[in-house]
């Protein structure tokens, strides 16, 4: 076993609660729960012990990448269907059908093609669906390897561009009585499109609820009624982030049909509970070429038994759906988890990783975020890459560490930054060997 080593004022309104994910806000929750406060001190961090992701259950030891691939991975992966997440969807995948709604060749001020391509998830229905805004650079050599993100409030809220087309969707959990000029380009801070495309890459994005509404038990206006697996008496029924999760590989089969993307080259990325998703999209769909979780936090990058910032209890409190019924059983026996957020990385390995954390995002625990890097390190090396290079403690603020997995803590808030884009483009460069 692994021991622990180290005990934006109505369209801003809007757009910080899409995200309640900062200190501050999640603080504000405990006036009417009996939940404890988060801890933000280290030294009342517990001892805790983490489950070796290179140990069987009969005590035997994970020596070979067979071993790995025939006995560890299926049987972690399957612990997070069963524990965590619930089971990846299955559904019908030849009623996907991908229809192109626009084109605009002159995006950018000229340097990108910006293309929309709605997703039908159960043709020839109408609905569900989801639009795919996709940005591709005119000057580059084709096809260029992509980033795939969600986004929270809609692809018209990424930009000031007043052509995007606007969601339509009734079902969403956020302001329902906004118009789309409320909140057009309320994120774009966030979306680093020119320097993306100057570096050579695509960018696609698709708004997350239009896949599946955030909401507590109503699973009848996204995808999960077209899942064969899915059975709400089950435990381990896909839970919401599983179904934002497949929708992204839907996403990425669509990208499959874009003769200017090479869909060998995708990275997919996500920041907050999206981050999240990221997370268990990679370690599902291995055509993913890479994976990078921004901010992902509790659930996500974190590891669950250092309980700093965000807590197991917290988290399933706030937001029941996310994970599988299994999951809540957890709260105050965090250290009953069969598994944690190290082993979540694991499974994304030989495939590089990138894990971003904030200064002031303690509600996501950046020391937990790095320690899951850390100690997945080893699978990485056993697999045949340099892991996290050799990473031994947690860097200096505003510097990327590591190899084949990375990391950085940059200053700031919960957020998505040029600096982060910056980090996550060398990243890409790295990967693709550019």
């Amino acid at each position: 076993m692994l021991r622990s080593h180290f005990s934006r004022l109505k369209s801003v309104t809007s757009y910080l609660a899409a995200i309640l994910a900062s200190s501050c806000l999640a603080c504000a929750l405990y006036a009417a729960d009996p939940i404890a406060p988060p801890n933000y001190d280290e030294e009342k961090v517990p001892q805790f012990t983490l489950p070796d992701p290179l140990v069987a259950p009969d005590g035997s030891k994970i020596e070979t990448p067979e071993q790995w691939r025939e006995i560890a991975r299926p049987r972690i992966l399957e612990l997070f269907k069963t524990e965590m997440f619930g089971q990846f969807p299955e559904a019908d995948l030849s009623k996907v059908k991908f229809e192109e709604i626009s084109t605009k060749p002159d995006a950018l001020n000229g340097k990108a093609t910006r293309k929309e391509i709605r997703i039908y998830f159960n043709y020839p229905e109408k609905t569900p669906k989801a639009d795919l805004m996709i940005l591709i650079p005119n000057n580059a050599k084709k096809p260029v390897p992509a980033f795939l993100m969600p986004n929270f409030q809609g692809n018209h809220t990424t930009t000031d561009d007043p052509t995007v087309t606007a969601v339509d969707a009734p079902f969403r959990t956020r302001n329902a009585n906004e118009k789309p000029d409320d909140v057009r380009g309320v994120a774009k801070s966030r979306w680093a499109f020119d320097k993306i495309i100057d570096r050579g890459y695509a960018v696609a994005t698709v708004y997350y609820e239009e896949i599946e509404p955030d909401k507590s038990a109503e699973f009848k206006y996204g995808v999960h009624p077209l899942f064969t697996n899915f059975d709400i008496t089950k435990d381990d029924y896909p839970a919401v982030i599983s179904a934002w999760a497949w929708g992204l590989s839907r996403a990425l089969d669509c990208l499959q049909t874009v003769p200017e993307i090479d869909a060998t080259k995708v990275v997919v990325a996500g920041h907050s509970r999206l981050g999240k998703t990221a997370l268990w999209c990679g370690a599902n769909d291995e055509r993913f070429a890479a994976v990078i979780s921004n901010n992902s936090g509790c659930g996500g990058a974190a590891l669950s038994r250092r309980e700093f910032g965000e807590r197991v209890d917290r988290i399933n409190a706030s937001f029941p759906h996310w994970f599988t019924k299994k999951f809540h059983t957890y709260g105050s026996r965090v250290n009953d988890l069969p598994i944690d957020e190290h082993e979540l990385i694991a499974l994304i390995a030989p495939r590089p990783v990138y894990v971003a954390s904030a200064s002031e995002d303690l509600w996501a625990d950046p020391k937990g975020e790095f320690l899951s890097c850390f100690y997945a390190d080893p699978v990485y090396k056993l697999l045949g890459t340099d892991g996290f290079g050799g990473v031994v403690a947690p860097p200096e603020v505003n510097t990327s560490v590591g190899a084949t997995i990375r990391y950085h803590k940059r200053t700031g808030k919960h957020d998505v930054t040029d600096f982060d884009w910056e980090k996550y483009l060398d990243f890409a460069d790295f990967v693709f060997g550019r």
